[in-house]
């Protein structure tokens, strides 16, 4: 965090540094319940939020983690007509059939992508959001143009041979997760659907409309887009900005403690 970002960021620098400086920070009480909606990255499901989920939940907050269709227990409806409306679709369905109002929007990776487009269609109900480690929507782009050059040519060798979903990796690097948990990921990822790469992404900008808007980098996962977005956010005073040092892509699982206080702080 820099000096310059010190304005109305202070609440959000003060956990966040010290989460990075390994400084163990006990989650503040809420004054009244929040509520979050987690969504997962690619080949992810709602498993994957569990343990910040739990801590949100002592916290008192209402927490929703919903799996997007094609993906983890809901992997059995994969198919060709599973596309970024898709996953759209799933997003917005939470928050209206749940009937929700003022909540957190945490998007994990690919889920910067679709959560941008569905704020387009209930923006009213979302307080904050906080996009970790997360692309940044782009209307009229397709997310596999902004892909990392190794995981585009997985996506397009998988398109070619005609499968529904790219492959899911057989070994995975500490930059991507711990390697306590790495087996334990492996054992549930699952193959995403291609098409949702492949769509262009139609948003109309709700998500720079949103009050509160943090974005959570974590830079032991080299990824250009993710680097590019961090930037942008950092040189808009209208978002807040954090660095989660020493944890893998999917911190949710290397530093639940520091997400959770992150997210608590964020919303």
């Amino acid at each position: 965090m820099t000096p310059s970002n010190l304005t109305r960021r202070a609440a959000l620098a003060g956990g966040a540094m010290a989460a990075v400086a390994g400084v163990a920070r006990p989650a503040r009480a809420q004054n009244a319940p929040k509520t979050f909606v987690l969504v997962p990255g690619a080949a992810c499901g709602g498993w994957i939020w569990r343990h910040v989920a739990d801590r949100l939940e002592r916290e008192n907050c209402k927490v929703f983690t919903p799996t997007l269709t094609g993906l983890g227990e809901r992997s059995h409806l994969l198919s060709k007509d599973v596309g970024l409306d898709t996953h759209i679709a799933d997003i917005v369905n939470v928050v209206r059939w749940e009937s929700l109002d003022g909540v957190c929007l945490v998007a994990h990776s690919y889920a910067g992508w679709p959560c941008g487009a569905a704020l387009d269609r209930f923006g009213d109900k979302v307080a904050s959001v906080v996009w970790l480690d997360a692309f940044k929507p782009e209307d009229g782009r397709r997310l596999i143009d902004l892909a990392a050059e190794p995981m585009r040519k997985i996506i397009e060798g998988a398109a070619a041979k005609g499968e529904l979903g790219m492959p899911t990796p057989a070994t995975l690097s500490p930059s991507f997760v711990n390697r306590g948990d790495e087996a334990f990921v492996r054992a549930k990822l699952t193959p995403h659907p291609i098409a949702t790469y492949a769509q262009p992404l139609r948003t109309a900008g709700a998500l720079e409309k949103v009050a509160k808007k943090t974005y959570a980098r974590l830079p032991s996962f080299a990824n250009p887009a993710f680097d590019k977005a961090y930037a942008a956010c950092k040189a808009d005073p209208s978002w807040s900005t954090a660095e989660l040092a020493d944890c893998g892509h999917l911190a949710m699982l290397d530093a639940p403690e520091r997400v959770t206080e992150l997210l608590l702080r964020a919303a």
